[in-house]
């Protein structure tokens, strides 16, 4: 994804960003700056889905008549907002679509950044969360989590002409960004204990820092980080050094809701099963990075022994 090798990056966002301009809560939510946003009705009406009692969680939902899912709104292209329509759009969010629809009720998307994440399912504020946000054990012990709808890699991201670092050994002394709340701040003590951290709410702030020169580097996952090249056309940025973490990601769902767990569950086994999960895939990631992958089968354990391995 170096250099020239970039070029038909550009191409490609400016027709995504061309169709989607013509084709188209609480304090909390508005913490991170940008608000709630609730897209079109879904195609399953709640007359068409399956009923569950009142006083249950999804029998709340259902009465509701939306579900609240928390995204993120600055990582494309996995949840990020459409300049022309004001909607929310990515991999996360036809995520949340599909479990909005099975419930028969309206998805209703609010700002998830990472370090508020937890805490929005722990309040309340948000049912789900589907914002990037990988499954390790620490978090276990917190949150439920679905079992893995996509599994990321950690990566380093610096200016194409900078030839200094080329891997996580070249980040000491360095000032490297990267977000609170996220896995990547044990991880670069860890793996890069000499680096200087720069750690900040947003990753869209973690890019602009980049661009000023603030910071000389972005450690976070390869998805995030392409997102940031495709944003800049294509040029400017570049990956470098080998992969430095597994990232399986999970939906977030409050500690103890079985539930909403095994709803989601379904969801996302049948999303998987009948071609939606590479279809958005393909659509969201794969264009870009040209890599095919299918969509994973380890389970919430799987995933966690998997993230312990991280470093070693």
């Amino acid at each position: 994804m170096k250099g020239n090798s970039l070029r038909w990056l550009i191409a490609a966002l400016l027709a995504m960003a061309a169709f989607a301009v013509t084709a188209c809560g609480g304090d909390d939510e508005k913490s991170a700056g940008g608000g709630t946003t609730t897209p079109a009705a879904t195609e399953t009406t709640a007359e068409e889905s399956q009923k569950f009692e009142a006083g249950t969680t999804l029998g709340d939902i259902q009465a509701k008549g939306e579900i609240t899912i928390g995204v993120k709104f600055d990582v494309p292209p996995f949840g990020f907002k459409n300049t022309g329509s004001g909607d929310v759009e990515g991999f996360d969010i036809d995520m949340g679509k599909a479990i909005a629809e099975d419930l028969g009720v309206e998805p209703k998307f609010i700002e998830a950044i990472s370090d508020n994440r937890i805490p929005f399912l722990e309040k309340g504020t948000a049912d789900v969360i589907l914002s990037t946000m990988t499954i390790n054990e620490e978090r276990v012990g917190q949150i439920n989590f679905s079992d893995p709808y996509f599994v990321a890699k950690g990566r380093i991201l610096v200016k194409s002409e900078n030839e200094e670092i080329t891997g996580v050994d070249g980040l000491a002394g360095k000032k490297v960004c990267t977000v609170l709340g996220s896995t990547y701040e044990a991880t670069l003590k860890s793996q890069a204990p000499e680096a200087d951290l720069k750690l900040v709410d947003s990753y869209s702030e973690c890019l602009e820092l980049l661009q000023n020169d603030t910071v000389e580097a972005i450690s976070t996952d390869d998805v995030i980080l392409t997102g940031m090249i495709i944003q800049t056309g294509g040029e400017e940025l570049k990956l470098v050094g080998d992969e430095l973490t597994t990232e399986p990601y999970g939906a977030g769902i409050k500690m103890g809701d079985q539930e909403l767990t095994d709803f989601v569950n379904e969801t996302f086994t049948k999303f998987k099963e009948d071609g939606r999960w590479k279809a958005s895939y393909d659509k969201w990631v794969g264009q870009y990075t040209k890599e095919d992958q299918e969509p994973p089968t380890i389970s919430v354990d799987e995933a966690v022994e998997l993230v312990k391995q991280n470093g070693k």
